[in-house]
């Protein structure tokens, strides 16, 4: 499988206030990594939002995390641990996620 979770680090016209780097590579390191410390990838994006009975969307500094993996119960269990502990750390309503289906070889 091939997940993209989105995670909302911040204002985009304000990168002080938020997550910063420091938090997120924190994050990364201990509930990410060791539930699958074979490799994944991070990209910095820029996103935006709008929650329900907003009249702007919200725009965010963000960042994707992909991670392939074998489609068995004990990996979706991470992926939905990985979702839960950022919830719990800001206070999010939610983790944007994308999975599809994936051929990978190396």
């Amino acid at each position: 499988m091939d997940t993209k979770l989105y995670f909302a680090l911040g204002p985009a016209e304000h990168p002080e206030q938020g997550i910063s780097e420091a938090n997120w590579r924190d994050f990364l390191d201990r509930e990410v990594t060791p539930r699958f410390p074979d490799g994944l990838s991070v990209l910095d994006v820029y996103g935006q939002w709008r929650g329900k009975g907003q009249g702007q969307p919200e725009r965010e500094r963000s960042k994707v995390l992909i991670i392939d993996y074998p489609n068995v119960p004990e990996n979706r269990t991470k992926i939905e641990a990985i979702c839960t502990a950022w919830k719990k750390l800001t206070g999010d309503e939610s983790v944007l996620r994308v999975t599809e289906a994936a051929d990978v070889e190396f």
